[in-house]
């Protein structure tokens, strides 16, 4: 018997060495090309982007992985126990497999064996960890093995604080979400601190499938399995029951967060830092680098900019006539159906789309599009109102002229229109709106450090992205002027020069060129100041063709309106191509004494460790961040930026364009409470109307134009359509700001003069103007005329100037 015991004995020895050998054998074979644990040490997974306004505001995410990294000690502890209970209660408890909870997944497994349930899984936390991040999704033995081998070492190697930190960073929320603060925010737009005992629960029920709990598509199951999370959190003692019970009673409450642009207003500004960085960083970086972006933008003030685009846009279309409806339906049945198809503007929440019910000689009775819910269900309702006559007379006129000019509504619509309406200040009583035709774009700078603080690129982002602040390459007209008299001032005129305004040809190439001003006529010599003021294009082409067209390309590539200035003469009228915002930064120059800009919407960015890569302030400060004061002198910041015009020839320009706004091209338009300069544009056949202006502290430029160019019409001008708007939007934005004076050089003279003759001015001379020279110059002795050399003789000119006739007979000096 003892015989028989030892050989049964000796069998299960070798059979036990044998199995002991296999198993050896198939664990050293799983393990050979196990991955190396120890790169979770170096995890960095992709991170959304966020970029916010000046102000701190956010304005905009981008991310493949909607991800926030936080951790562990920013994750508040009902969070953590919300998924401890869903996922693995025993956790900081096992080391990396839960045994007791494995034969318990053994043993319910077998029961339902035949039944065709999924196979209930026993993955600890630090499993997952090790799948999520080492293994494939592969359901095979070999894979669950590795698992468990990982989760044996990575327990060795880490902390279970920092595993969980790793789990609840990583993994899947469904909606494009991927950890925890990511899936706050995408469900319920919320930071992980402000969730409620119902809202994690939900989360905490997600990683399972989050397809299986969709909120709006399986809504039941997903109630169901956010109670079972709660009722495991009270077990387990993280919740009390009475707690518990409440938040079981809560709807879901999902509130999807909006996507794109945040920042009401900023689609157009943060879509072009958006191409910035990809241009400078390439995709990766915005979409999965976690950069944190500080853009330039004030939301005050972009607010502003884009209502008062929007309005100088408005105003020139609805002068032109209706375009007809948007669309036109069935009413017969529901028509808030019908009417919820159509996508309306997301950036124009103040238009409404509606369709007109019935019409008569007093109005038209409108049925406004029902709202949605977050999934997209239309919300049952019928909310009616009422466009009033006088609220759209404008509309009489047909844009498209395929109609007479209409006598009341009913000449305007038909039932089944649908149109854009805006609430007036009655009840249930709105007025009509169209989407304007017209385009334009408008840029607010700093003029002081380049920093953009507001750009509108056209009426609405979701009508058009292109952005016609820095895409649109317009012909700045007039506007451009300024840069040709700048020259001038920098190499030896004044103000006070004297320039023939007179019909002129140029011959090239065999073809003739006779350049005209606005409206025809010339007005004989006349001042620079009197050239800027009133627009004149035959004495700008004179000075350009008297100083040589190389040294106006020289200072027009120097200001940055134009990368390679062909140097024509049609060039001096502003005949070339630039773009909003080079003209913007090109006037900064100007404001701010002649010091070169670098345009700017990026003030600072930062990487997801929080390293500054870009900084656009480069001005230093030595002495700034001194730990005591010591009587030392107050520190200076250091601006080694390139002086691209003389100061005084700054002023002296801001100077003129200051007269512009008084007595020129833009008189009455300009109503600001504080000195302004600024130039008027437009370009031929009225295709393009500019403004661009600026305050000691504030510089702004706009452009309207058809996309297409066309004629806007005439009388269509920078100082009848840009200016008002220009004033619009300067006077909302320094709405509370100190008013300031343009600084002065030292050394500038102030001179007396006759603003007509630029001569000294007599005493008691109606025409006197205080004009800045600099010193060594000042008013001619002797009446002198750039570009009166083709006349015959000084008779000619005297017939042709009442102004030098005046000067000449008032004793003021000879002809020439």
């Amino acid at each position: 018997m003892i015989r028989l015991i030892g050989y049964f004995f000796g069998i299960g020895a070798v059979a036990f060495l044998g199995v002991a050998a296999a198993v050896a054998l198939y664990l050293g074979s799983v393990t050979k090309d196990l991955p190396d644990y120890e790169v979770l040490n170096s995890y960095a997974p992709p991170v959304t982007t966020r970029m916010h306004a000046g102000n701190g505001a956010l304005m905009a995410e981008y991310a493949r992985e909607r991800r926030l990294y936080l951790p562990i000690q920013a994750i508040p502890d009902r969070v953590k126990a919300a998924f401890l209970s869903a996922e693995d209660k025993n956790f900081y408890q096992h080391p990396g497999v839960d045994v007791t909870g494995l034969f318990r997944a053994i043993m319910v497994n077998l029961q339902n064996f035949g039944s065709g349930r999924r196979p209930v899984g026993a993955s600890t936390i630090t499993q997952q960890v090790a799948k999520n991040f080492l293994l494939s999704s592969d359901q095979t033995i070999d894979r669950k093995v590795k698992e468990a081998i990982l989760s044996f070492r990575i327990e060795q190697a880490y902390s279970k604080d920092r595993i969980l930190e790793l789990y609840l960073n990583e993994i899947f929320f469904g909606l494009n979400s991927y950890g925890i603060a990511g899936a706050a925010l995408t469900y319920f737009d919320k930071s992980v601190t402000e969730l409620t005992i119902a809202e994690t629960a939900y989360l905490a029920a997600l990683p399972k499938g989050p397809s299986n709990y969709h909120p709006f598509r399986r809504t039941e199951a997903a109630v169901e399995r956010r109670n079972w999370v709660i009722d495991r959190m009270v077990e387990n003692g993280y919740v009390t029951k009475a707690d518990g019970e409440e938040a079981k009673t809560q709807p879901l409450g999902v509130t999807p967060r909006h996507r794109g642009t945040y920042l009401f207003a900023s689609d157009y500004f943060s879509e072009e830092v958006r191409r910035q960085i990809i241009e400078r960083y390439g995709d990766n970086a915005l979409y999965e680098g976690g950069l944190s972006v500080r853009t330039s933008l004030d939301p005050r003030i972009q607010i502003a900019a884009r209502k008062s685009l929007q309005h100088g846009l408005i105003t020139y279309d609805e002068r032109r006539g209706f375009h007809g409806p948007i669309k036109t339906i069935e009413i017969g049945g529901d028509w808030g159906v019908e009417l919820a198809k159509i996508d309306p503007f997301s950036d124009v929440p103040e238009w409404k789309l509606a369709v007109v019910l019935a019409v008569d000689d007093g109005g038209a009775d409108i049925g406004l599009q029902p709202s949605k819910e977050a999934s997209g269900k239309v919300v049952e309702q019928r909310v009616t109102g009422r466009i009033e006559a006088k609220a759209m007379s404008w509309a009489y006129r047909s844009a498209k002229g395929d109609r007479k000019t209409a006598k009341s509504p009913a000449g305007v619509f038909n039932v089944g229109d649908v149109v854009y309406v805006e609430p007036t200040e009655d009840s249930n009583v709105y007025r009509l709106r169209q989407p304007p035709k017209v385009q334009g774009g408008l840029v607010a700078m700093d003029p002081h450090t380049g920093r953009v603080l507001a750009m509108v690129g056209g009426f609405s982002y979701g009508q058009s992205e292109f952005n016609r602040a820095t895409q649109a390459m317009r012909q700045p007209g007039s506007s451009f002027k300024p840069f040709v008299y700048a020259a001038a001032l920098d190499n030896g005129y004044t103000p006070a020069s004297v320039i023939m305004d007179a019909p002129i040809e140029i011959v090239a190439g065999g073809q003739v060129w006779r350049p005209q001003n606005y409206g025809g006529g010339s007005a004989g010599p006349s001042t620079l100041r009197l050239g800027i003021e009133r627009s004149r294009n035959l004495m700008t082409v004179r000075l350009a063709n008297d100083m040589g067209m190389n040294l106006v390309a020289e200072y027009a590539e120097r200001f940055g309106i134009y990368d390679k200035m062909y140097p024509v003469l049609s060039m001096s009228l502003g005949s070339g191509e630039t773009t909003v915002l080079r003209m913007v930064s090109a006037y900064a120059v100007l404001a701010n004494g002649g010091k070169q800009i670098k345009p700017s919407l990026i003030d600072r960015i930062q990487d997801r460790y929080g390293k500054t890569i870009f900084r656009h302030e480069e001005r230093t400060c030595e002495n700034c961040n001194a730990n005591d004061w010591e009587n030392q002198e107050e520190p200076v910041l250091t601006d080694n930026r390139e002086q691209v015009l003389d100061p005084m020839t700054a002023y002296q320009i801001t100077s003129m364009m200051e007269g512009v706004v008084t007595r020129g091209t833009a008189a009455g338009k300009i109503k600001l409470d504080r000195p302004t300069a600024g130039k008027t544009g437009t370009t031929n056949d009225e295709k393009d109307a500019w403004f661009v202006g600026y305050t000691p502290d504030l510089v702004a430029g706009l452009y309207i134009g058809f996309d297409n160019p066309a004629p806007l019409g005439r009388g269509a001008t920078g100082g009848s359509l840009s200016a008002p708007i220009f004033n619009e939007f300067m006077t909302a934005a320094l709405d509370g700001t100190r008013p300031t004076k343009f600084i002065v050089p030292e050394g500038m003279q102030f001179i007396a003069v006759n603003r007509k003759t630029g001569m000294q001015a007599n005493e008691g001379d109606p025409d006197t103007i205080m004009e800045a020279f600099k010193p060594g110059t000042g008013p001619a002795d002797v009446f002198s005329v750039i570009g009166g050399e083709e006349y015959a003789s000084p008779e000619e000119i005297l017939k042709s100037s009442p102004q030098a006739n005046q000067a000449v007979t008032g004793g003021s000096g000879g002809l020439f």
